[in-house]
């Protein structure tokens, strides 16, 4: 269950970091970061955990809580993107990474903590880091991160669905779900999937003919 257990061990303000979309074949890697500027125990019945091990309808019932902390000054979050573009050229590792410094840049508060989501650092303007395997399952602020990045980021992919329907992307959310590989093989990749990812980069060296 996740607590404020690993932020009260640090001094200061702790930035929560994680990221959405490492895994899609098509869209943009969502990060957020979260800072609780209060500790105490959080009143709410949806158990704020890792956004994958929610439903869409409790993740929105979570992101309504979390704007009305944000209201009250509870909590503030900020978000950053990294594109497919970048994806494309700098692979998706130091795509997230690009996209988690963007985050920290927007609190603009050095003094600030940072503990992540996953097994690699930033190693950003000597900013003090703890990475943490698991970390949306054992930390609030990692978790709160987790949801509203997942919020935004299938926000975005629905709507891109609006113009690109026979992908899925309002289901799927760029994921390479049969009928989202199929939709490539039959249509081709649209501007928003990501060229170096497979089936993909096959398909596209296959139709310029190179080996």
């Amino acid at each position: 269950m996740a607590d404020f257990s690993i932020e009260n061990t640090i001094d200061g303000p702790v930035i929560g970091l994680d990221e959405v979309g490492r895994g899609p074949l098509a869209g943009p890697v969502v990060s957020c970061g979260v800072i609780y500027n209060s500790y105490k125990i959080l009143d709410t019945t949806i158990p704020i955990t890792d956004s994958k091990k929610l439903t869409s309808k409790q993740r929105k019932e979570l992101f309504n809580f979390f704007k009305k902390l944000k209201k009250k000054n509870i909590l503030e979050y900020f978000l950053g993107i990294a594109t497919v573009e970048e994806i494309d050229q700098i692979n998706i590792l130091e795509a997230t990474k690009l996209s988690m410094k963007r985050v920290i840049d927007k609190f603009n508060n050095p003094t600030a903590s940072i503990i992540i989501d996953g097994n690699f650092k930033l190693d950003y303007k000597n900013t003090n880091e703890r990475s943490i395997i698991g970390g949306d399952k054992v930390s609030l602020s990692i978790a709160t991160a987790s949801i509203i990045a997942k919020i935004h980021r299938d926000r975005l992919m629905n709507f891109l669905d609006n113009k690109y329907q026979q992908y899925g992307w309002n289901q799927n959310a760029g994921y390479g779900t049969k009928k989202h590989i199929d939709a490539i093989k039959e249509n081709g990749p649209t501007k928003f999937h990501r060229k170096t990812f497979e089936p993909t980069k096959s398909l596209i060296k296959k139709k310029l003919n190179i080996s």
